[in-house]
């Protein structure tokens, strides 16, 4: 059937809509930047798969299912996904909890892809509603802790296989048993796992045309089987399509309902903040913008199909996302590319790689706990804020010996209660309360007389006024002095929250009640509607007592002034006349 070329370029926009930023003005660079980006990813999938206790195969089948469909559905035009150091550290909790609570890997299959399904879709979850653009604002103290201890676990859960011996499953079991490792190491063990660390951070000198991780491994790989040494290697890969299976979801216990919701929670949140960190890296090098919502969904897609065909859940990856940019990858075909290699090297290749020792997988994750590890953030400790500092070293002592998500939960606590303890600090130092002769000497001589310019004070706000804030907002009000009339200049806040609000209003019936009238400038929009809603204005500060400009209220004042016979004491009793007039009005919020 005839197509109109327009039809036709309709139907290609459409699809270019689906795949973001996809355009084929790169088809070279982007297939050469994902085969360079999977050739980096290969004994990267292959470690952490062995490292979080499902197997290798586990490992490419995750980078597998998130380098093709996190690429094809996600909003990051270059980010290569796959499994991560800190995604793997999880999933090898999900496979502890699983083996303990169903006695076997293999019985608690059903726990693990609930677990790792759940996740993807709590992703999607994340971006529908618009979340993305939140994880940004999580402080650096925290995620300099949190990835460091992420980079200490993957070292400690390596010191076993680096002698060639099976490691715990958790990093105390691990410091518990540490001495066990001197009487049964395996030296041949040792020097293939440093020979593989030496390669992988040397080879580079050498030439970086080739990633040093796969010299590393195919080099020690081959010298292992030549020699004939003894140690322990990944085993059986079956090398075929990875099949669905979902029928093992049948076997989870009910029991188990509120462990799966936290665990898949716990990679959900992971994966968000790993992805969207690598997005902003990616933003950096290419000068692009990405789409946090849309990579979050393309990430929970990826998941969801990792996790239906037993393959590890996993985030955007540094590393390789830089590869695939240096190497030409500009759009998502160049992370296609990269899973599909995968997928062609799994298919003809698999029954190589069941030769691969665990000591070169060992060396290999060595450096990349090694690289996780934020050592500027160390550099600078004695530099920073001292409560930055505590925040980081205390959440990297939870990420390592106590939870993942609690060490986050108590970061973000903690830096939120020590920011609002900061914020209010210098907020309350900021804050100045004068006589009007000090506070605004370029207007009121010419308008009030100096008999009564010690009664009348200007209070300024620097900035917001919330819960922080409150306290200092009270305690000034209590240390004023013996004054008639306060001026409130508050152009400088945009903001004010409930607790702040109601502090301002027990501020304002305090003055009241000792007959002080309040006068507001440089009112905002949204404290203008919350002070209406609780009827502070106009049932306390009528709509008259309220001006654009200090000078305005000055000049303002002044004419009262001149209008007012008798002594000072008949102006402020005429301006708290006025006030009187509307506070009939007034309810006290109860």
């Amino acid at each position: 059937m005839f197509c109109h070329p327009f039809v036709r370029e309709q139907k290609r926009l459409s699809f270019m809509k689906v795949i973001y930023n996809w355009h084929s003005n790169n088809i070279r660079g982007d297939i050469f930047g994902g085969i360079t980006a999977g050739i980096v990813a290969l004994p990267l999938a292959l470690a952490f798969g062995v490292q979080s206790g499902a197997g290798a195969v586990a490992g490419l089948y995750g980078a597998i299912a998130l380098g093709i469909f996190a690429a094809t559905f996600g909003g990051t035009s270059t980010q290569i996904s796959g499994p991560t150091g800190p995604m793997t550290v999880v999933s090898a909790l999900v496979v502890v909890k699983a083996i303990e609570g169903y006695g076997s890997f293999e019985a608690g299959m059903g726990f693990i892809i609930c677990i790792f399904v759940l996740a993807g879709f709590a992703q999607i979850l994340f971006g529908v509603l618009q979340l993305g653009a939140y994880i940004k604002y999580i402080p650096y103290p925290v995620v300099s802790g949190f990835m460091s201890g992420i980079g200490g676990i993957i070292i400690l859960l390596q010191v076993f296989p680096f002698f060639g011996q099976t490691s715990p499953k958790k990093v105390a079991d691990v410091i518990t048993h540490i001495t066990d490792v001197i009487p049964l190491i395996n030296w041949e063990a040792v020097i293939i796992a440093c020979s593989t660390i030496a390669i992988i951070y040397l080879f580079p000198i050498v030439t970086k045309a080739v990633p040093s991780t796969l010299v590393a491994l195919i080099s020690m790989t081959i010298v292992t089987t030549l020699m004939g040494l003894e140690m322990p290697v990944i085993g059986t890969i079956p090398f075929s399509i990875p099949e669905l299976k979902l029928g093992a979801i049948a076997s989870i216990h009910a029991t188990d309902i509120t462990l799966i919701v936290e665990l898949a929670l716990t990679l959900a949140l992971l994966g968000a903040i790993d992805s969207l960190l690598t997005s902003v890296i990616a933003d950096n090098i290419t000068k692009t913008k990405h789409h946090s919502n849309r990579e979050l969904v393309g990430q929970g897609i990826g998941n969801i199909i990792a996790g239906f065909i037993g393959g590890l859940p996993g985030a955007g990856a540094t590393m390789r996302t830089i590869v695939n940019i240096n190497a030409g990858g500009q759009t998502p075909l160049s992370g296609v590319v990269h899973g599909i290699l995968l997928l062609g090297i799994l298919l003809g290749l698999g029954n190589y790689a069941e030769e691969i020792p665990i000591p070169v997988l060992a060396g290999i994750l060595i450096t990349v706990g090694v690289g996780i590890i934020d050592y500027k953030g160390f550099r600078h400790i004695k530099s920073v804020p001292r409560t930055d500092a505590v925040v980081m070293l205390i959440v990297l002592g939870m990420t390592i010996f106590v939870d993942l998500i609690q060490a986050v939960a108590v970061g973000l606590i903690l830096s939120s209660i020590l920011f609002m303890k900061q914020m209010s600090d210098q907020l309350a130092s900021e804050v100045t309360i004068l006589p009007i002769k000090e506070n605004c000497r370029q207007w009121w001589k010419e308008n009030i007389p100096d008999s009564i310019g010690d009664k009348i004070y200007v209070k300024h706000f620097p900035g917001p006024i919330f819960f922080g804030f409150a306290p200092a907002l009270q305690a000034m009000a209590d240390k004023l002095p013996d004054v008639r009339v306060v001026v409130l200049r508050m152009m400088n806040v945009p903001h004010i929250d409930q607790t702040g609000l109601y502090a301002l209003e027990e501020v304002v019936l305090g003055m009241h009640k000792r007959n002080i009238a309040v006068v507001i400038t440089g009112l905002q929009a949204q404290p203008y509607r919350m002070l209406q809603r609780i009827n502070l204005i106009p049932g306390l500060i009528p709509e008259s007592y309220l001006f654009d400009k200090v000078e305005d209220c000055i000049q303002w004042l002044g004419e009262e002034l001149r209008q007012t016979t008798g002594s000072d004491q008949a102006f402020f009793e005429k301006l708290n006349e006025i006030r009187n007039e509307n506070k009939a009005s007034f309810k006290y919020r109860m």
